[in-house]
């Protein structure tokens, strides 16, 4: 695979220039924006979203965590 970031010009034409080590055939050229283009922000969801979901209990105190663990052990 091959990546180069590029600039879009304004009349949205680009120009490949194909590395010779790929070789002549059918291949696939996929463009993903550095940016969502529409916001001008990273295309990620911020961390907030994911605020919540796991219980709280879950990473409290390291050794309460592990001692819960081995309670629903079998003796």
């Amino acid at each position: 695979m091959i990546e180069q970031t590029v600039e879009v010009p304004a009349n949205h034409k680009l120009t490949i220039d194909v590395p010779r080590e790929i070789p002549a055939g059918r291949t696939i050229i996929a463009f993903r924006p550095a940016q969502n283009a529409i916001t001008s922000k990273p295309a990620r969801k911020p961390i907030s979203k994911y605020f919540g979901i796991i219980s709280p209990n879950t990473f409290s105190d390291g050794v309460t965590y592990q001692r819960n663990l081995r309670d629903e052990w079998d003796d």
